[in-house]
């Protein structure tokens, strides 16, 4: 048991600094980049789909589908999440019907 928990360690700790950078990069992008990012955090979700029901098709223990449950479950609400967001600023720019120019 000590074997694994000593492998872990290194695993949370990258995770936890991701975390950090990830949230310093995320707040320092201008409004206007905004929609292109979430195109692009969209195509980086799909493939964290991708990635989760390889380790659900794969999983040998409950560990291993708990990680591919949340991965797919996570990875799903960020792709549904960044269209939704990305159609309501796309919105903004479309014209309404019966409004004068």
């Amino acid at each position: 048991m000590n074997e694994t928990l000593a492998a872990l360690i290194p695993i949370v700790t990258v995770f936890i600094l991701a975390v950090f950078v990830g949230l310093e990069v995320i707040a320092k992008v201008p409004q206007t980049l905004h929609t292109p990012l979430m195109s692009a955090t969209n195509a980086i979700h799909g493939v964290i789909l991708v990635g989760g029901l390889l380790v659900l098709g794969k999983a040998e223990n409950l560990l291993m589908t708990i990680v591919g449950v949340s991965a797919v479950l996570f990875g799903t609400l960020n792709v549904v999440g960044g269209f939704v967001v990305t159609d309501r600023m796309l919105e903004m720019f479309r014209s309404r019907k019966g409004k004068k120019s």
